[in-house]
């Protein structure tokens, strides 16, 4: 594409085209775009595919981006824009452009302002030949190569791009692979890059693209080769990512009604309806990525309705169990919910405490990556740590063919091992690795332990020297204690109270210091298993009526303040306000509270259900109101998963 052509493929980007015959032409352009919007640089003798164009121009996530001859820069990089204009044209003799004018699209589709001159076919000045990437040729298409002994024109966008690296902003160019982007100098030049355009299907690399680049087997081979193609439609129809997330999990909201009835139809249709679900959830994030639509609220909006979706299948098939034969199962459910939300956390707190460590080799670390080029082991590891492909898969057959009971019995055992692999793992890197973590993973870890104000006090009181293996040592002392003080003594003893107490001591000495020893990454998923343990026993020993769904609905709560948590932080706005964590009283004071209830109102026939009940209002309510309005106002930089990383 090239010429008039470019005017129209960035006018079906979305772009309002306007040109400029010289410097200060291009300045006036600037100025005249709203400052909310983003800008974009476009040199008129580019050539290349439109997908390269609209990955440059239309990605969200960062404050510019560039590839050969396109710049694209959003309202908080404006200012540096402009001085790097200013600049680009002083040496550039006093204004002029090398060559040819640069068009300034503004962002907003249907955006303000006069209509515009078209940007024109350029003349072929100068000499040279396309630059052609070919980082990553698919399977069956060659990356075309640029001529040999032939170069670029120049280009003063280009120039600009360099400029404002050189200030400090962030310039993202990303991986065309096969994709062309070039600024020819002659005709033969232009001609050749037309021919490599020519050569490679943009809208196979761009659908290609929209899949993750490291997932589950079950999601790699039985998923997403048809969901791209549902993504693709969507974007043609112009639905968005958050409609097909609020469209999954209203699937499986069905699926858990469905699952909810204990009929055997219910149950075939509660498994063939969470699959579809799943489709839809992979679908959100391919037509993301497919019509690069990233939101900081989408975001948000996959990560907790992935978590909603589970946790109330759950219940249905509790609920289904109860309704078929009379079978509670409450207590598995609760289990499979408290064990995969403290396996999330392990996932969590390692990779924030290793975001950004000096010196991170290890032994196990090396043989890990000698795997990797194994083909098939790859693919065996990903699938025992039973991401959520699998995992979803297993709920799915398991539920259509057999009983709840067993249904969770599979996932407790199968989820059990997989936290057993990846733990011990992550536990053997942390203890043969030479890494120095930085004060930006110690502050995670502590926003992650969510210590509330018991767990302050204890902290003020203790000395710890950081570094050291004290505080995972505390952090399980007081988990253990609480746990097995819970366990072994009855329902309504005060037993558990004293262990509680001795639980917060305990949390506040593992928080002292700041967590930068080689194991305090388990703090965080020692006091999920504590406090959310420590739940789940007292409703089962309780053998009150609806002890156990309260309970259910309790975990629910908090631990949808622990996800919210730790999206925040993965998406650099950092953890919820202190003055709501200690409202909600902390890990420590919410396991006080817990084991006070019980053994306070154990005489009474409802009572601590209804106080587990109230808690869990108050609780949902509360956070759900700060969160709701956190996210939906956020200025944080829209962040999405690309990493394919278990769920």
């Amino acid at each position: 594409m090239a010429g008039s052509s470019l005017e129209g493929d960035l006018r079906s980007l979305g772009f309002d085209v306007r040109t400029a015959a010289d410097a200060a032409g291009v300045t006036a352009a600037l100025a005249a775009v709203p400052a909310r919007e983003r800008v974009a640089l476009v040199d008129p003798r580019f050539v290349g595919h439109v997908h390269a164009l609209r990955l440059a121009l239309t990605d969200p996530r960062f404050p510019a981006a560039a590839t050969r001859g396109a710049l694209s820069v959003q309202p908080e990089a404006r200012t540096a824009l402009a001085r790097a204009a200013a600049a680009s044209a002083a040496g550039n003799g006093g204004g002029a452009l090398p060559a040819v004018p640069a068009s300034v699209p503004a962002t907003v589709p249907g955006g303000a302002g006069p209509a515009q001159p078209p940007v024109g076919s350029a003349p072929d000045p100068g000499a040279g030949a396309s630059a052609v990437g070919a980082l990553a040729a698919a399977p069956g298409e060659a990356a075309p190569a640029a001529t040999p002994g032939a170069a670029d024109a120049p280009s003063w966008v280009d120039d600009i791009a360099a400029r404002l690296d050189a200030d400090g902003v962030a310039v993202h160019r990303p991986e065309l692979g096969v994709l062309v982007a070039a600024v020819p100098g002659d005709a033969p030049a232009r001609a050749r890059a037309r021919d490599a355009v020519d050569a490679v299907d943009d809208e196979r690399v761009r659908l290609r693209s929209a899949v993750k680049s490291r997932d589950g087997f079950f999601t790699t081979f039985c998923i997403s080769p048809y969901s791209r193609y549902i993504a693709r439609w969507c974007a043609r129809r112009g639905l968005t990512p958050n409609q097909v997330t609020t469209a999954s999990l209203l699937t499986a909201l069905i699926a858990a009604a469905c699952a909810a009835t204990g009929t055997r139809p219910g149950f075939v249709s509660a498994g063939v309806l969470l699959i579809a679900s799943f489709v839809l959830d992979c679908t959100d994030g391919q037509l993301a990525r497919y019509s690069l639509q990233y939101s900081t609220l989408g975001a948000w909006l996959d990560a907790t309705f992935d978590r909603a979706k589970e946790y109330a299948y759950y219940a249905g098939l509790a609920l289904g169990a109860a309704r078929a034969d009379g079978d509670d199962v409450w207590a598995l459910a609760l289990g499979a919910m408290v064990l995969q939300t403290c396996r999330h956390v392990v996932d969590f707190a390692f990779n924030e405490a290793n975001h950004d460590a000096t010196g991170n080799t290890s032994p196990t670390a090396a043989l890990s990556g000698r795997l990797d080029s194994v083909g098939w082991t790859v693919w065996l590891r990903r699938m025992v740590v039973l991401p959520i492909g699998e995992r979803w898969a297993m709920i799915a057959v398991l539920t259509a063919f057999t009983t709840p009971r067993i249904t969770f019995a599979v996932l407790l055992i199968g989820c059990a091992l997989a936290a057993c692999y990846t733990t011990a793992g992550r536990v053997l890197r942390s203890l043969t690795r030479r890494a120095e973590r930085t004060d930006r993973a110690a502050r995670a870890l502590a926003e992650l332990a969510d210590s509330g104000p018991l767990a302050e006090s204890a902290a003020k009181a203790a000395a710890r020297k950081a570094g050291s293996y004290l505080a995972p040592l505390s952090a399980a002392l007081g988990a253990a204690a609480v746990l097995a003080g819970t366990a072994a003594a009855g329902f309504g003893s005060w037993v558990p109270v004293g262990c509680a107490v001795l639980y917060a001591v305990l949390a506040g000495v593992a928080v002292a210091a700041p967590l930068k020893g080689p194991l305090d990454w388990l703090v965080p998923p020692l006091f999920r298993a504590a406090e959310y343990g420590t739940i789940l026993i007292l409703a089962a020993r309780s053998e009150v009526n609806g002890a156990l769904p309260a309970a259910f609905g309790l975990v629910a709560a908090v631990a949808y303040h622990h996800y919210d948590t730790v999206y925040r932080i993965r998406g650099g706005t950092g953890a919820p306000p202190r003055r709501l964590v200690r409202a909600i009283g902390g890990h420590e004071g919410r396991t006080v509270v817990v084991t006070l209830a019980a053994a306070l109102l154990h005489h009474q026939n409802q009572g601590f259900t209804i106080a587990l009940t109230a808690l869990a209002a108050a609780l949902a309510l509360t956070v759900l109101i700060e969160s709701i309005r956190f996210w939906v106002s956020s200025k944080a930089p829209a962040v999405h998963d690309e990493t394919g990383e278990p769920a």
